[in-house]
């Protein structure tokens, strides 16, 4: 199915500007179980798109979403020590969301083909073009990684919807309708996590993919969407300012960490590294 509507992302023609946005970068520490951050730095500076940063598996690089030369979206690499960034796509389609495949030895991205079509891309580490993942399955908003095989992602469907895909035997299993656009696997590899929204809030749940059973796990009123599944503080999500985290022993939310008073107010996505020495988050401006 080629894809004309429903894309958060589309084209630029089709949406007209896409948000304005920037991405900070923070070194962390840890204290009495509590997150603190020091060396605040703007990555980006640039006037424009900057969203859906990754790091690299050792931290010394995050590949992100950026407006490029063409004013379309390219993959952008910033080297954290040199503080050095490049294009490394610049090509004449848009890309979008890089994840690196578990191996760690390429990166994958959703490509707006020139048709609309939206499907997953290959890149060499280098930004070089290798080849398209799976080319019947197209529509894809959203997405990540279970494993070498399996990828988690968001059909543009109507409605919306969740799905997991093998992308060696082909199945495709409907998760849900009206997914939220996180989702994440856990610290048990058989499980994810992912939130259903309605017009009060998110309902999030785990799903067991060995018993192909969904079950309810924490609800949160409002309708910030970005989450991620940490090993140690569990689910945390985005929510103005903050970054929230919910105690499943208490079965409540708590502030993680604040960024209110450097003038950040609105995050949208964020990530840390593997370590959690640093974090990278995405200020919608």
């Amino acid at each position: 199915m080629k894809l004309l509507v429903f894309s958060f992302f589309l084209s630029l023609a089709f949406y007209g500007q896409l948000p304005k946005s920037e991405i900070w970068l923070f070194q962390l520490a840890k204290k009495n179980n509590q997150l603190t951050y020091s060396k605040p730095l703007n990555i980006t500076n640039n006037v424009g798109y900057n969203n859906q940063p990754c790091f690299s598996s050792d931290g010394k690089f995050i590949y992100y979403a950026r407006t490029g030369n063409l004013n379309q979206v390219d993959i952008y690499k910033y080297e954290v020590l040199k503080k050095i960034t490049i294009n490394l796509t610049n090509s004449e389609v848009s890309e979008y969301s890089p994840n690196l495949l578990p191996d760690g030895s390429s990166f994958s991205s959703v490509v707006v083909e020139k048709d609309s079509a939206q499907r997953i891309w290959q890149f060499q580490i280098d930004g070089t073009f290798y080849k398209i993942l799976h080319e019947q399955t197209d529509s894809i908003g959203y997405y990540c990684w279970l494993n070498s095989d399996t990828m988690l992602y968001y059909k543009l469907t109507k409605p919306h919807s969740l799905r997991c895909l093998n992308v060696k035997t082909n199945e495709d299993v409907w998760i849900c309708n009206d997914p939220a656009r996180s989702f994440r696997k856990t610290t048990n590899t058989s499980q994810f996590i992912y939130a259903v929204k309605d017009s009060t809030g998110l309902q999030f749940r785990i799903y067991n993919s060995v018993l192909r059973k969904s079950t309810s796990y924490a609800f949160r009123f409002g309708l910030h969407e970005d989450f991620i599944w940490h090993d140690e503080f569990g689910l945390v999500k985005s929510e103005g300012a903050s970054l929230i985290r919910y105690n499943e022993i208490k079965g409540i939310w708590e502030e993680l960490i604040s960024f209110a008073h450097l003038g950040i107010n609105n995050i949208t996505r964020f990530v840390f590294d593997k370590n959690t020495k640093q974090l990278a988050l995405v200020n919608d401006l």
